[in-house]
């Protein structure tokens, strides 16, 4: 009997990939999918113990979930990259079709990237055209989900936002056991949600489809909207400062951003699109977008209830242990970049505690961290600040006594930091808010709390 796999047509052969509908019943949502007339890719999304909706909350709820599968469909999409994109069933208007090519294209930059391909005219969507269809006021109670992630990020937000009364729920996708353990120790109410994708995607991927990078804040996005309104929440408050906007690299002409749907581009586009087409008095932010990684990483020194429990690390993401280093495997970005930035902050002794290693002390790491600086090339595709606040945070390191003879900091002082502008390297300008934000009214005295 053949195996399940090679049923499969091999997705990078298909002319069309097919959004084929949508349906929610039980607290579960099925988003489904296909590529040219190929079987069903069934993606669900489970809400625990959701409630019954009835009137504009419903009508609401099913554009949010058209939204989601709208939206969702990058993941399965980049496996084929067919040229053509078809929504079947109902039209679109033109606000969320532009949505749609900016997620898809500008999301998946760094995929394309990576695999050698050039999106830009390469989709053609193929759709019905639909007018616009303004969306209710709902009247949701003013309550607030904060998406939290383990880091140090979402705990910031929960902390700013608990400091002006504002009532929350730590909400996030997966099941992650170190997220949970995080969400306990805010003491907030919490939302668990499940994400289960298509079987038949990593049968994709066995097979040799084109894989990679795909722009998760987007479509994690797009859930919390469909939460907030089965819930009862009047905003969403994302933690993305403003570095997340700042492209990974320059390819072709073309901004490739790992970061993208963490950008201010994204949370415009996307806030327009569920004020407009889901619910009007619906707010969707993110609640440090003034703020650079510095900023955020010197007022979360100020909490030090979460050093024991926070971790940023992608490689032990899912690793709980007795000793700090569990945390933080200490060789990818993620650590390098995290370690980098509290160093300004903390005692060097409460540091090396959480890291249970000194990472400037060791030369082996010097590779990632002139990543992080941009010293010879691009900063890492991950989730980290600008290569400027690096080294602005790197030139600090270097004036104080007790890190400037670790041998990374020393090399910086010998090797790199005479090819620096000194005028570019002061830490205080990272301190301070710049830019514009979307946080609404109710929630912007928050924003005081990253202030020394």
């Amino acid at each position: 009997m053949p195996s399940p796999v090679t049923e499969l047509p091999d997705p990078r052969q298909a002319r069309v990939f097919r959004f084929t509908g949508c349906d929610y019943a039980a607290g579960e949502a099925r988003l489904r999918y296909a590529f040219d007339e190929g079987p069903a890719l069934v993606e669900r999304i489970r809400f625990p113990d959701a409630p019954a909706l009835a009137g504009a909350r419903a009508d609401s709820f099913q554009r949010a979930l058209r939204l989601l599968h709208l939206l969702a469909g990058v993941s399965y999409y980049k496996a084929g990259v067919a040229p053509e994109l078809r929504i079947d069933g109902a039209g679109v208007d033109a606000a969320t079709l532009d949505l749609l090519r900016a997620v898809y294209t500008h999301g998946l930059a760094e995929f394309a990237y990576r695999n050698g391909l050039d999106l830009r005219g390469r989709m053609h969507w193929r759709v019905q055209s639909a007018a616009a269809s303004a969306a209710p006021a709902l009247g949701l109670p003013p309550r607030t989900l904060v998406p939290i992630g383990g880091g140090k990020d979402s705990l910031v937000a929960i902390e700013a936002l608990r400091s002006i009364g504002a009532e929350c729920t730590a909400a996030w996708v997966g099941n992650s056991p170190l997220i949970a353990a995080c969400a306990a120790h805010t003491g907030l109410p919490t939302l668990n949600i499940e994400r289960t994708l298509a079987p038949e995607l990593f049968a994709y991927n066995r097979m040799g489809a084109w894989n990679g990078h795909v722009p998760v804040t987007a479509v994690n996005s797009a859930i919390l909207v469909c939460a907030a309104i089965l819930y009862g929440h009047d905003s969403i408050a994302f933690a993305n400062e403003r570095s997340a906007s700042s492209a990974t690299l320059e390819y072709d002409g073309q901004p490739v951003n790992h970061q993208w749907s963490k950008g201010w581009d994204f949370e415009q586009a996307f806030a327009h699109a569920v004020r407009q087409g889901v619910a009007a008095d619906l707010h969707y932010c993110s609640l440090l977008r003034p703020w650079s990684e510095l900023a955020v990483t010197r007022a979360f020194a100020r909490l030090p209830q979460y050093f024991g429990v926070f971790s940023s690390c992608n490689r032990n993401f899912r690793i709980l242990g007795p000793k700090p280093s569990d945390r933080w495997c200490g060789q990818c970005p993620k650590c390098h970049f995290v370690f980098l930035a509290l160093a300004p902050f903390l005692p060097k002794p409460r540091l090396l505690a959480i890291f249970g290693r000194n990472l400037l002390d060791d030369e082996t790491q010097a590779a990632g961290f002139d990543a992080l600086l941009e010293y010879r090339g691009h900063k890492p595709f991950e989730c980290v600040g600008e290569g400027a606040e690096a080294r602005a945070a790197m030139a600090a390191l270097a004036q104080r006594p007790e890190w400037r003879e670790d041998v990374l900091v020393a090399r910086f002082r010998s090797e790199i930091l005479a090819q620096l502008d000194p005028a570019a390297l002061a830490l205080e300008p990272w301190l301070t808010p710049q830019g514009a934000h979307g946080v609404p009214a109710r929630l912007a005295p928050a924003l005081a709390f990253l202030r020394a």
